[in-house]
Order: C-alpha cells, then structure tokens, then sequence
C-alpha cells in the first residue's frame, strides 16, 4: 500500500506558510476536487430539504410557479425542449407559437442560452416541472462548487471549511427570494466565482486562452448578469492586484490589469453573435415605465443580513451567521496582512454603500433602473463577504479578540435591524440558534489547536459550523418560499387540463393552412407550454410593433404591454387566420396545491389564408382611433356597427341590429360589464400595466335596445367608441372575399413564408404576423428588401405581374454580432499561439 499523504507547509502568497493537507501531486489533484464536490452535494442537499419544509414541488404538493416562474420560464423551457427535439414549427430565428410571430433567437440568449438549459431534454413532456426545478438545483449546485474552488485558489485553507463557505454563497438569501424564481438569473451566480478565477488566471498570467472562453460561455449564458458579475470580477481583481506578493510592483499591476481586460473584451467578442442580437431586440422592445430609484431604508438593508426576510424592495443579503460572524472579523483579525484586510474591508463596504447609491446603482444595471427588483447585483456582495470570510478563517478559526469583535458587530447589526418590517416571526430564533452552534464550532476548534492529538475535535467543529448553515439555510429557504407565495402572484401546476388543451391543439393543428389558438390556460405564455400560433406572448424582448398593433385591435396585455394575451374575437380572428379556437373552463377551483383540471371544446370556423391581398387605396371604412375602426381598416370591410351610447350614472344605452354581437372595448375599465339580461364580464384594467381586452356581451334583442349596466372598481373610464356591434353576415362576406383573392398556396419554413397569389394580384400582400424588425420580403423574383408595414403588419407590394411572394426573418444584429465573433476568435488563436511561442522561448 502507498504510505498515508501527510500534512506539508506550502508558500503562502501574503507571506509566511500555511498548512497543505494535500500531500503530494496526485493527492492535491485529488484534494482541489473535494471541497466542489462537498459544497455542491450539501447544497443540493439543502436546496431539496427547503423546498420539501415549504410542501412545494417536487416534494410537496403546493406550486413553486409564482410570477414569472410560471408565466414565462417555465413555458420558455417547455418550448426549448420542444424545439431541441424537432418538435416545434419555427427555428431558432423565428417562433411562430408567440406573438403571431417572433424574434426567438432574441429570446433565447435572454432566457434559454445556459448550458444548463439543455437538461430539459431528458425529461418527459409532461415533466416539465421537474427538469426546470433540476436545471434550478444544478446551476446553485454549480455555483457553489465554482465558490468553493475560488476560496482555495485565492487562499489556501481547509478545505471543509471552503465547502460550506461555498454553500452559503449558493444558498444566499439572493438565491432563495431572487434567482430560484429567475433561474437565468443563476447563471450570474456560477459565473461570479469562475470570472474572479479568470482574474486570477490573468492577473499571473496562466491560462490566456480558456479565460476568454469562460468569460464567453458566462455572457452567453446570461450576458444581463454576466455584466454584474465582470464588475464584480473587477473588484475582486483590483483588490488582489493591490493586496497579493506576486504583483507588489506597479508594472506586474498594470500587466496584469492588461491581461484582464484583454481577456474580457475576447470573451465578450466571443459571445456576440448571441449578444447583439439581445442588445438590438432591447432597443426595439415594448418600453417599460421609466423607474426611479429610491434607496431603501438600512433598516431593512441590515435586516436583509439576518436569516427568513425577504422583500424585494431591499437587497437580499442573507449568508448565514456563521459565516456572516466570519466576515465581520476580518477587520480585526491580526492573523491576516494588514493590507489584505484594508484592501477587503475596502471593497466590502464600498459595493455595500454602491447598492444604495443611484449613480452606481445605474452603473451595476447598465444605465437603466429595472423594474420590479432594484437590487438584482446583491449576489455579487453576498460573494465578497464570503470571500472576506475566506481569508479570516484559512488561517484557522480567529483569536478571540477578532471573534468578540465580530460578535459585537453582528449583535449591533441585528439590533438595528430590529424595527424593518422585513424582519419575519423565525429570524431571531433561527440566528440565536445558528449563533449557539457556530460558538460551539469556534470553541471546539479553539480546543482541538491548543490539543494536537484531539484530532477528533477540528472535525466536530466542521460539523457544528456545517449543521448551524443548514439549519438557517433550511429555515430561511422555507419561509421565503411560503411568504412569496402568500404575496404575489402564482400559477397552478403543470397538470390534466394543460395536457387536454396540448392533445386537443395537436390535434386540430393545421399551420400553415390556418392557426391554432389554445386559448386561456392557467399561466401564461400558453402556446409555448401546450402549442398552437396565438398572441399570447410574455417576453422582456416583445416588440413594441407586437404590443401596440395588437393593443390598437383590441387585444389585453399585462406586464405594462409585454405580455399580449390572447382575443376571442372572430374579427381578430379573421385577421391573423386564427382558423381553430380552442375553450377551456376548470371543472374545479384552481388552487396552489393541486394541478388544475378542466374541459375542452375546439370550434373551426372558415377564415382567410395566412397571406391575403390588399387592393391598392385605403377601403372606406368607420373613421376614428378605436379598436373597432382598426380592426375595420385592416380588413377592408365595415362589419361592426358602432353607435353612440349614452351613460346614465352606471349604464350604458345604445341602439343597434336585432341579432348583432355586442362589444364591450374598455382596456382602462376594472370592474364588470353585463348586458341586459346576461351574466357580468370581467374586466381588469389598471393602467400602465394592464390592459382589459374587448369582450362579447351578448346579443342584441330583436328590439334592437341596448343596455350595458357596469360595476366600476373606482374611476370609470371608457373611450368615446367603447360599444361595437358585430354584424356577422358582413364579417363572412369580408371573409369569403380575402380568401378568394388571398393566398392560393401557403408554405411556412422554419423562419421563411412562401405564398402563391392569383395570377394579377395587385395592391399589397399582407402576411398576418406583426412587422417587428429582421423582416424582408420579395414578390416574383425581385430583390429581398425590409418588409414594409400595412397597419402594423408585414407587406409586399404587388404591381399585378407577381404570382409569389416570400418573407424570410433575420433577427437585427446576426450579421454584425458574427463579425465581432470571428475578429475575436481570431484574436482568441493569435493569443494562444503567442502564448505558446513565450513558454518554449
């Protein structure tokens, strides 16, 4: 047998020697692993026992689908696995389920580009639940590992130590009330510690060509947080570049700065075929209501420390006592250089007061304050605190008077933080008891270096301070979890009706002849998690063109108009060949903690092609700006009447066609709307963020009267056309008319639309998808040109000697992001052969 591996000292890189356990080359091989492996099984570990104390999904009966989660990650990953399989009717240019047609590259180096992603493919289709919680676990997991290793490449130190260190930066309260429902969001969180390495690689010169392909690999898995994390990289590599032996002088800084940023902008190079693509959709996307950032108090600041808060109006700062207690010696801990301790004191205050600052906070959100949560960098502090941790504990536990000066920090912290309204029933008990067992762990540790042959009592410490993280952990993971959602919005799971609507939508698909609407399931984005080509679409890259074309028709939309939903109108419908409707109802309550169930029906109506000719000059229609008007000018024909109710206090009264539909068009309005004689409509209007779509109400009596009796929900208001009356045999006519001088043949590939026109069309041809940008089109055998637009729609003018016609989609930003692509892979080999030619010179 080989003789056992014995403790060794080894160099350390702030002077002096630390002990290495690792014995010689194999072993150390062996020992680099141990503390990733340790800290991803325990993070897992915890990951799984916090959401099984919560009874949520998958170990619990009870919804994790909350806001965004539901509405649109879950749907996108349904999609992606769909797509990765062949499955789906687009490409990767274009998604024809969303929208009536988008830009899906755009969406997929937003919210599908990880690695990570590709998980979804193991599992089922009816699975798709679980494989986003596995893809969830595998990229906190991950990060822990990449913390874990950082720790032991900035320092060494025992290893156990650096695993559970690595474990609080996954488990973070950012984690738990932030990146766990924006799994995209995570991959910030892996690439935080594997950029500081590239730093570190940098800074000493060693890997010139894996940095900018780890660089690379981060932005394109989520360029948005990949951002807050290079600046986060930077912060810990100037830290090192002032602090660490090895560039004491100021020419080993400036080369090592040097090679950073040399590595950075290659890595960034690397990544923008992807990159521009996004950057480019940003600028064409449904603008949000600008926000203004309000620092939040420090009360809550501090309280956002402690464990169980959660809030997202302050940052989530939870470490964990233990190591949190760690952090806060540092200061104090005369065992660490006094520059290494200036230098990490510095940064850990400086990005602390940076978060609370509006001219840095526009700096860690590239210029722009986002809505909903303003602290979505805090995972970059929660790492340097972890890092400050680190280098007080890799010498061994502190003396204690750095332990009684942190303590005394942590108890003044949480004494402040006593009044924020952030501050839930468990934080005490769970700190005082994280705080009773990391005192044990420092204690027994203490013990065991004044008693070499106690070898027992190092690791009982390990065990305490590892136990008092997981408890909090677990705590913190639990009532984050049930306080979201008892205070936001959730979706239902994933269950029996969502598979009826996704057999019945298969079923009855017909693309490219006609679309497929599935209509309302619980959720959102719907025909991404069950099929079918309607508008239902929630993206942060909606296009503007999508939100206000199908807003101006009379479609709602929520998420201040970058969720369009879908319209059962048969106007609409006519319009972007919705041929097949589905409607669903619950044959139960929805509750979070059951999945749904619910019926069915499919109705088919005749409607015209995909692609429809337009006579040249504008068609005499109602005049005016409402959604009836619009609908009328898009297809050439007067079908509604629309007369001019008069409002007595709550109703409405009008005359029109005995037998006509009647439409209600309040996108404003909240409350309820009936006709007389009918059950009441919902409407849910609030200004900017929703927008009620225009309902049917019933059918006009043979007398012709009509009366609209409302229940506003505060302020009523309607606009001056808020009443339309659909007469349906001019509906048909209008139909019959498009259809037999539209489209004879329609093909649809992937990303291109191929159509046959009667022989001597003349005006324009109208595809029925929104003109959002990357749209060209061609009749005959002319030259592709940029689509033009006919009431927001895509079109190519005719001259009556054309018989086809073509749209092809390139997403904004492909041709000029694969330039910088190939300059930079091309500085990428001429790096790496340099390298090469300097290490056999």
């Amino acid at each position: 047998m080989p003789p056992a591996a014995e403790a060794v000292y080894v160099d350390d890189p702030e002077g002096g020697t630390v002990r290495d356990e690792t014995g010689g080359d194999a072993p150390r091989r062996f020992a680099v692993l141990r503390a990733p492996a340790a800290a991803a099984l325990l993070t897992a570990v915890l990951l799984c026992l916090a959401t099984r104390l919560s009874r949520t999904y998958p170990f619990g009966p009870v919804t994790r689908n909350i806001v965004d989660l539901g509405q649109q990650y879950l749907p996108y990953h349904a999609y992606w696995r769909s797509f990765l399989l062949g499955e789906t009717h687009g490409d990767a240019f274009l998604n024809w389920n969303s929208g009536f047609g988008a830009n899906f590259l755009g969406d997929i180096g937003t919210y599908l580009s990880s690695p990570f992603d590709l998980i979804v493919v193991v599992f089922p289709a009816d699975r798709v639940e679980l494989a986003l919680y596995v893809v969830t676990a595998a990229k906190i997991s991950a990060a822990a590992a990449a913390m874990a290793l950082l720790l032991l490449r900035l320092r060494p130190g025992p290893w156990p130590v650096a695993a559970v260190l690595g474990t609080a930066y996954a488990l973070s309260g950012w984690t738990f009330n932030y990146g766990a429902t924006v799994p995209m969001w995570l991959d910030g969180l892996v690439a935080f510690p594997l950029l500081c390495l590239v730093g570190e690689w940098a800074r000493t010169g060693r890997r010139p060509v894996l940095g900018p392909l780890v660089v690379a690999l981060a932005w394109i898995a989520n360029f948005y947080t990949a951002y807050m994390a290079t600046l986060g990289a930077a912060v810990v590599l100037v830290v090192r570049l002032l602090t660490a032996e090895e560039t004491a002088d100021a020419r080993r800084r400036l080369a090592g700065a040097l090679r950073a940023a040399r590595t950075v902008l290659i890595g960034i190079g690397l990544a923008a075929p992807l990159v521009a693509v996004v950057f480019l959709a940003t600028k064409v996307a449904d603008p949000t209501p600008e926000t203004t950032f309000a620092p939040a108090p420090w009360t809550d600041v501090l309280a956002r420390f402690l464990p169980a808060t959660a809030s997202v109006a302050s940052p989530a700062l939870f470490i964990g006592t233990p190591a949190l207690a760690l952090a806060l010696t540092l200061p104090f801990n005369r065992a660490v250089a006094p520059r290494v301790r200036a230098g990490w004191t510095a940064a850990i205050v400086l990005v602390t007061l940076s978060l609370q600052w509006e001219p840095t906070h526009l700096l860690w959100h590239a210029g722009a304050s986002p809505n909903g949560i303003p602290y979505r960098q805090t995972f970059v502090l929660c790492g340097l605190l972890l890092i400050g941790a680190w280098f007080s504990a890799a010498r061994g536990v502190p003396r204690p008077p750095a332990l009684l000066a942190g303590l005394v920090l942590l108890g003044a912290l949480a004494w402040a933080a006593r009044g924020s309204v952030d501050i839930d029933r468990w934080t005490f008990p769970a700190l005082g008891a994280a705080a009773v067992l990391a005192l044990a762990a420092v204690l027994l540790a203490l013990a065991g270096d004044r008693r070499s042959h106690a070898r027992v009592l190092p690791v009982l410490a390990v065990i305490l301070l590892a136990a008092a993280q997981a408890g909090e952990v677990a705590v913190t993971g639990k009532r984050i979890e049930e306080q979201q959602r008892s205070k936001v919005s959730w979706s239902p799971r994933v269950g029996p009706w969502h598979e009826a609507v996704a057999a019945e939508t298969a079923r009855a698909d017909a693309w490219p002849a006609h679309r497929t609407d599935p209509g309302e399931v619980p959720g959102g984005n719907d025909v991404l998690l069950v099929g079918g080509q309607g508008a239902d679409y929630y993206s942060s890259l909606t296009a503007d063109v999508t939100s206000r074309t199908l807003a101006s028709l009379g479609f709602g939309y929520y998420a201040k108009g970058r969720h369009p939903v879908t319209l059962d109108n048969p106007v609409t419908d006519a319009l972007f060949s919705v041929g097949t409707r589905l409607r669903s109802k619950p044959t139960e309550p929805v509750r979070q903690d059951a999945a749904p169930r619910g019926t069915v029906t499919v109705t088919t109506t005749p409607v015209p092609p995909l692609v429809t000719v337009r006579p040249p000059g504008r068609p005499a229609t109602h005049p005016g700006d409402s959604a009836f008007a619009r609908q009328e000018r898009l297809l050439g024909s007067d079908v509604y009447e629309l007369p001019a109710p008069r409002r007595t206090g709550r109703t409405l009264t009008a005359t029109c066609p005995a037998g006509s539909q009647v439409w209600f068009w309040a996108p404003e309005y909240k409350g309820t709307a009936a006709l007389a004689g009918e059950r009441p409509r919902k409407f849910d209007g609030k200004p900017p963020s929703v927008r009620a779509p225009m309902q049917a109400l019933g059918t006009v009596p043979d007398s012709g009267a009509v009366r609209i009796d409302l229940g506003p929900e505060g302020r009523v208001r309607l606009p001056r056309e808020a009443v339309g009356c659909l007469v349906r045999a001019r509906l048909d006519s209008a139909v019959r008319r498009l259809t037999a001088t539209g489209a004879t043949r329609v093909r649809a590939d992937g990303h291109t639309v191929t159509a046959e026109l009667p022989p001597g069309s003349q005006g324009l041809a109208v595809l029925a998808a929104p003109r959002i940008s990357g749209w060209r089109c061609a009749a005959g055998d002319a030259d592709a040109r940029p689509a033009r637009a006919y009431e927001g729609l895509v079109s190519v003018p005719l001259d009556g000697r054309a018989t086809t016609v073509s749209c092809s989609f390139r997403p904004p930003g492909i041709t000029l992001g694969g330039a910088v692509g190939a300059a930079a892979l091309l500085a990428l080999a001429a790096t790496g052969i340099l390298h090469r030619r300097r290490a056999r010179g």
